[in-house]
């Protein structure tokens, strides 16, 4: 499954009755965030939410604690098994996630936390608060250890059940996603989800129409009607749109040029990569990079 068909299913399940009466329920019921979100997530997890911890809405308005926050979302998406899995934040604070399937794949995982399972202590916010200091982060700290000292503490016992919940509901979800899959491929002709793995698999190569209608068996004449009628595209668009969400993802990685992700993700030219981002995305790749690590400390 395309990343972009994961994140819209996420949406799609994000948006459903069921989910909003379960995590109306779950945050009544537990006092913590719940969110429902996609394998990507660039900013802080539980942003907006009802019951989002005040000590880490102060962490987020701070890059370098921010990044820090984030890394707990990339070690919860790294090696992902069938239940869930609990990360300890570098302030202590636990987060715990359960995957959300299609079949094999992963598509997102439903997350709550923010939580501590201990009664918080002077030497551990100490600790903390000298770390802060070592990052060079500018904050109040009188502030923050209020809010520190306001995070929910649950006990071992009451952590587990509470993951325990969690875990029924993501599998509950990923049954709901394959039904809600099942729908939408039988409503696809089979060319047309043939055509979109070959395409997902071979986007960083010279593609072209020919050579997608060639690999599902069709002529190319037929094949052009069949998928601008499947997917409200032309083919050159719906290309372009792949590349770009791959590049998307890369761009936040600050190590690579934005030439060699062009060239990475199939484009023949930065120009022609240029172009195509700003009318897909309706900014430069350099302005969204530099929006996306900003977006931290909004």
């Amino acid at each position: 499954m395309l990343q972009e068909e994961g994140k819209k299913l996420i949406e799609q399940l994000s948006r459903s009755q069921i989910y909003e009466d379960y995590e109306r329920a779950f945050s009544n019921a537990t006092g913590l965030p719940l969110t429902l979100r996609s394998v990507e997530v660039w900013q802080p997890v539980h942003r907006g939410k009802k019951h989002e911890n005040r000590f880490c809405l102060l962490m987020a308005q701070q890059s370098r604690s921010c990044a820090a926050c984030l890394e707990v979302q990339h070690k919860i998406a790294e090696s992902p098994g069938e239940g869930a899995k609990t990360v300890r934040c570098f302030a202590g604070l636990c987060d715990s996630a359960v995957p959300v399937r299609v079949g094999k794949d992963l598509i997102g995982f439903l997350q709550t936390g923010q939580v501590l399972l201990k009664e918080p202590t002077s030497k551990q916010f100490a600790r903390t608060a000298r770390q802060l200091v070592d990052w060079g982060l500018n904050v109040d700290l009188h502030e923050l250890e209020e809010a520190y000292f306001q995070t929910r503490v649950l006990t071992k016992a009451q952590y587990d059940s509470m993951v325990r919940l969690l875990t029924i509901f993501g599998q509950h979800l990923s049954m709901l996603s394959n039904q809600i899959a099942v729908q939408q491929q039988n409503a696809e002709p089979p060319t047309i989800r043939r055509a979109r793995d070959f395409i997902n698999n071979h986007q960083t190569e010279d593609l072209s129409l020919a050579d997608v209608a060639r690999a599902v068996n069709t002529s190319t004449f037929y094949f052009c009607k069949s998928f601008k009628k499947a997917t409200g595209l032309h083919f050159t668009d719906y290309l372009s749109r792949v590349r770009i969400e791959k590049a998307k993802n890369l761009l936040l990685n600050p190590n690579l040029r934005v030439s060699e992700i062009a060239y990475e993700v199939g484009f023949q030219s930065l120009t022609h990569f240029n172009r195509v981002f700003r009318k897909l995305v309706g900014e430069s790749p350099s302005d969204y990079r530099l929006k996306t690590r900003r977006s931290c400390a909004v």
